[in-house]
């Protein structure tokens, strides 16, 4: 089992570009509460089922970022559940287009491609990068960034400035 640094530099490496993470921070609870909004349409159970499994998954890999993603979790299941099956639908197609906005600019697919995983540790990395703009966990930042770099502003292939 990969740890909570190899998790998040395998993610972050596809999320360089700070438009890119920016359009997370939006579209990244969308899809989570969206997610939380259909299981609970098809029964509150699972819904609490798979964010308790999931809040598991995080507390084993770290538990303070694993506290924070149980209030996280929490947020969301508040917010999704009364949502109902069509605020759901709304909210999973609008925030997966704002991912794909974010990715446009990044110039990389999203990391699901590659690796399932990635839908799993896109909420983490959010409440991860919160925590970097907060001055957390330096040293899991600087482990990050010693594999993928800095984030960045991408110039897209093409234009003037990216031929520089």
């Amino acid at each position: 089992m990969r740890d909570l640094t190899q998790h998040l530099t395998s993610y972050a490496a596809y999320h360089r570009d700070r438009r890119n993470i920016a359009t997370h921070f939006v579209g990244i609870p969308m899809i989570t509460v969206a997610v939380a909004a259909l299981l609970g349409a098809a029964h509150p159970y699972a819904a609490y089922a798979v964010f308790g499994a999931a809040t598991l998954y995080y507390l084993v890999l770290d538990l303070r970022l694993g506290l924070a993603m149980a209030a996280y979790s929490a947020a969301s299941l508040a917010a999704g559940l009364p949502a109902g099956l069509i605020g759901g639908i709304v909210l999973f197609v609008v925030g997966w287009v704002i991912q794909f906005i974010g990715h446009y600019y990044e110039g990389k697919k999203p990391a699901f491609v590659d690796d399932l995983s990635g839908l799993l540790i896109g909420p983490l990395f959010i409440v991860t990068e919160l925590g970097f703009m907060l001055g957390m966990r330096r040293p899991l930042r600087e482990a990050i960034e010693s594999k993928t770099g800095p984030t960045r502003i991408n110039p897209r292939p093409g234009t003037a400035t990216a031929s520089r």
